[in-house]
């Protein structure tokens, strides 16, 4: 077959990447020689702040320093070409930490490894079948507290290397480490907490001072120099932590995968995989407000899971939109791929010409960068914002699945606060959900030739499902035995679930036991569909009940006086 004669498999062709964020930028004329300089120093700046911040969040996560830059050039190249949005910028990430250095504990970098490549493959999926709008479902609350949980976590996560402690081994729990981390307090080494202290001033000075020269960058160089000149006793750095860093990539290759760790990782991956994709799309949703874009979520997904899966291949772990160095980006004038590809390739140079110079970086730097991180990640304005004027429910909400984030486990607090928020929904809106009975007065104008006897007419204003169907029940079961025939009016009915229509067949049969009958008017097209489906209409005796009350009114009257 000739490929390209095939207009379908072309046509099939073209529509997969034409959501990519290449091809959008190049239908926006973004790719020409007047765009490509900004493109380039965007890059060069984003890959420069993003060197400590890969570094740091590796170390954190239980990797190597080389890892998250191996994770953060993957990243960076292939959501830059094969996702959606035009200046996102993607690789490791504080909001990773918490499950990463999680998972590395259980199941060591090998586990990781692999989590992080079966998270790709979830991810793609969900990009194919287009499940990237339903992640947006999940609520403020849920997203806020987790959010400020893993805070939490990276903040104490960094105490050690920020004081220079060796703390008794605790245990696995959040309240364990932060006891031995307290009782180790007393014993901090000075010259670290000179190291990282000086550090933080300059993360939280510098920016204030100046933009051109990233905080993150500055810190990190200052207090490299500072070691290797003074060379301070006690103090860790990333050479006597881990040895240095290597010059050049690591070999094509994956960790052994058997069917026993694919299940025993599934868990892991589906949590990376359900926050990689939140995380990449808030960044991409951020990012289309800065420059007025609409990405595809479907494409950054797929982007994603193919960063992902090729990440682990080279060495790296788990990745996803950072908005931190996105909003750099478009700060520093990207305003398309190019300055994602600049910015790994810039990281890429780095580490082939200038690794060996990493071996002096104090821990105590990389953790006071994390400090910053974290504050900015808890977002605590927002955080006690919504504490003090949301509603009830939502600050339970909000509340509860911080703690459980903190104390228990990130998977069991996404689980756990989705859960909720969709019951509160749903308690929700079956409260939204009236029934109520047609006065005279309203009955008298539908219908001027009167009511006939022992009938009744209600009204439902809601969606009838599942949550809203015991209200239903228990309205219309207090109706007297004198009711002959009851009629619901169905107008403002926008859905109606089985639950829903199980319940209006079970009140028909009760009726037509005792001689009486159930008569539905004014439903929607998309309802009466519903019911006819589902066979109700039969059973009541109708062939249509998108019919008005008059209509159905006057048929009963007619059949009332033929009957006499």
């Amino acid at each position: 077959m000739n490929w390209f004669a095939d207009t379908s498999v072309f046509a099939m062709s073209f529509n997969a990447f034409a959501h990519t964020a290449v091809a959008r930028a190049w239908q926006a004329g973004l790719l020409k020689r007047s765009h490509l300089t900004s493109n380039l120093v965007s890059g060069l700046v984003v890959g420069i702040v993003a060197l400590p911040l890969a570094m740091a969040f590796a170390i954190a996560s239980g990797a190597r320093p080389e890892q998250g830059i191996y994770t953060a050039i993957v990243a960076g190249i292939v959501t830059s070409l094969f996702g959606s949005s035009l200046v996102s910028i993607s690789g490791p990430t504080g909001a990773f930490i918490a499950i990463l250095a999680t998972v590395t504990a259980q199941h060591g970098i090998a586990g990781l490894q692999i989590a992080s490549f079966m998270a790709g493959i979830i991810l793609l999926l969900m990009g194919i079948i287009k499940l990237g709008g339903v992640i947006r479902f999940i609520p403020t609350p849920v997203i806020t507290g987790f959010t400020a949980g893993i805070a939490v976590i990276i903040w104490v996560g960094q105490w050690k290397d920020f004081f220079g402690l060796q703390p008794a081994d605790s245990g696995h729990h959040f309240h364990e480490k932060v006891i031995a981390l307290v009782q180790a307090l007393p014993h901090f080494h000075l010259p670290t907490v000179l190291i990282a202290a000086g550090s933080l001033l300059i993360v939280i000075v510098a920016p204030r001072v100046t933009r051109r020269l990233p905080a993150p960058l500055v810190a990190l160089v200052v207090a490299t120099l500072a070691q290797s000149y003074f060379q301070f006793e006690g103090v860790a750095t990333i050479g006597t932590a881990f040895g240095g860093i290597p010059s050049g990539l690591p070999e094509l290759g994956l960790p052994q995968i058997s069917f026993a760790r694919v299940l025993e990782l599934l868990g892991p991956a589906f949590t990376i995989a359900m926050l990689g994709a939140i995380e990449s799309l808030l960044c991409a949703v951020v990012s289309d407000g800065m420059i007025d874009d609409k990405h595809d979520p479907n494409q950054e997904l797929v982007g994603q899971g193919l960063a992902n899966i090729v990440s682990p291949l080279l060495g790296g772990f788990a990745a996803t939109g950072a908005i931190a160095r996105t909003a750099t980006n478009v700060r520093s004038g990207g305003g398309s791929p190019v300055a994602g590809v600049v910015h790994a390739l810039t990281l890429l140079l780095i580490i082939l010409l200038l690794a060996p110079l990493a071996a002096n970086i104090p821990l105590a730097v990389l953790a006071a960068i994390l400090f910053v991180v974290a504050w900015n990640m808890s977002e605590a304005q927002h955080f006690f914002g919504l504490s003090r004027h949301a509603p009830r429910h939502d600050v339970i909400l909000l509340w509860l699945t911080f703690l459980l984030t903190v104390f228990a486990d990130l998977v069991i607090a996404v689980n756990v606060g989705v859960l909720l928020a969709a019951l509160l929904f749903m308690k929700r809106m079956s409260e939204t959900v009236r029934i109520e009975g047609e006065s005279e007065e309203n009955l008298a104008t539908v219908c001027p030739v009167g009511v006939p006897r022992d009938t009744m007419v209600y009204s439902i204003d809601g969606p009838l499902f599942f949550g809203a169907a015991a209200t239903f029940e228990h309205t219309l079961a207090s109706l007297h035995d004198k009711t002959r025939v009851l009629v619901l009016r169905l107008g403002q009915v926008p859905l109606m679930d089985v639950t829903a229509m199980r319940a209006l067949e079970d009140l028909t049969r009760h009726f037509q036991k005792r001689g009486g009958k159930v008569l539905l008017c004014e439903a929607s097209g998309r309802v009466n569909e519903k019911l006819k489906n589902f066979g109700l209409l039969e059973r009541l005796g109708q062939k249509d009940v998108t019919v008005s009350l008059l209509e159905v009114l006057e048929q009963e009257s007619e059949q009332d006086q033929a009957s006499v």
